[in-house]
């Protein structure tokens, strides 16, 4: 088989998107034949330069254009326009969009070499956000309909429900997100709290929901809470029993998430979240908002709750104190799932396998 030319586009790269593609990329690396590269921009605040060395080997090339989250006719016109020059210049055979932004110019850029074939993920769809009104949501379920139409590409959902979306949008396929399960379960530590411990790990910003993560930690002072992370919502962290801990290698962080005795995600929104994947690995209940993403990870009443209202996070909370045969069989059933269904060396064997499907 001649040699593969795989094409990432993202313009976020930073969370669980950043994550992703160097996951892909560092799967692909010892594959003979395999030459990757990743287009993407810095604007994002959480983008960290100091990491990109590190994560991302001499045989996978970074190429930076600014592009912007928000609309800009002038600034995204301009994006795709480089975009499609590069793209002329590497000629790849797989591009692969991640995330919405990147999905809609890269899909139209693409049209620069026509023998590409085009994958997009959208790692949460925009019109599935809680800080944006109906109208905008409207509007970006309508765009990712007629880029779907007019532009093509298949999609490929990083979690279940966002694969029940993208059917309705076009063509799609299922490759979940996924973990180095052996790496993570490296990190599990067994030794118990003196005091009983909550924790979740994220952004302080509207996506994650401190406030409510806050309002939880108010009803229970016994209990020690823990924010990894910081961000622009800090302020909304006010109860007394609450530690933020800032970002953090992530080593430190999977030492931390593994003592933790219950892990909790109160995000309005994902796409499919890591740091659930990660916990679970660990083998921790998880306790989390009834969302997108969260509910792929969480099966309610196997390995966690999953909650509508601050009374039904209170309510599961006090069922894990209290009932430590129900904890310790979550704690199990959170492992049995991980493995079954994210670990990601089996999924990225499936991603590559789509890759190349066209090539032979």
């Amino acid at each position: 088989m001649k040699e593969l030319k795989v094409l990432h586009i993202s313009e976020t790269f930073a969370a669980g998107v950043y994550t992703y593609i160097k996951d892909i990329c560092q799967f692909l690396e010892p594959i003979n034949g395999v030459k990757t590269y990743v287009i993407y921009s810095s604007k994002r605040k959480d983008t960290n330069p100091e990491k990109f060395e590190r994560d991302f080997s001499t045989s996978t090339t970074l190429i930076e254009i600014e592009m912007f989250r928000e609309i800009s006719p002038l600034k995204d016109f301009k994006a795709l326009l480089k975009i499609a020059k590069k793209i002329k210049e590497i000629k790849p055979d797989v591009i692969h969009l991640h995330s919405s932004k990147a999905g809609i110019i890269g899909r139209i850029a693409s049209k620069a070499y026509s023998k590409a074939n085009i994958y997009y993920t959208p790692n949460g769809y925009s019109f599935v956000r809680e800080d944006i009104s109906d109208r905008k949501k409207r509007m970006f379920r309508t765009i990712e309909k007629y880029i779907t139409i007019y532009f093509g590409g298949v999609t490929i959902a990083c979690g279940d429900t966002e694969y029940e979306h993208a059917k309705k949008i076009g063509e799609s396929l299922l490759v979940r997100n996924g973990v180095n399960i052996n790496d993570v379960y490296s990190f599990k530590k067994t030794m118990p709290n003196k005091v009983f411990t909550i924790g979740t790990v994220g952004r302080l910003s509207s996506q994650k929901n401190p406030k409510l993560f806050n309002e939880i930690a108010e009803r229970f002072p016994e209990i020690n809470f823990i924010w990894i992370g910081d961000g622009e919502l800090k302020h909304e962290i006010t109860s007394k029993n609450i530690e933020i801990k800032g970002w953090m290698p992530r080593e430190k962080v999977l030492e931390l998430v593994s003592s933790f005795d219950i892990y909790i995600q109160t995000s309005l929104w994902e796409g499919l979240p890591f740091t659930i994947i990660e916990a679970m690995v660990l083998e921790k209940p998880i306790i989390a908002k009834n969302v997108i993403g969260n509910k792929d990870a969480v099966k309610k009443g196997y390995n966690g709750f999953l909650c509508t209202s601050l009374e039904e996070f209170i309510t599961s909370i006090n069922i894990l104190k209290q009932n430590k045969k129900l904890t310790k069989e979550m704690e199990i059933h959170s492992g049995v799932r991980a493995k079954d269904l994210f670990d990601r060396d089996k999924n990225f064997k499936l991603l590559y396998q789509i890759y190349k499907s066209k090539l032979e």
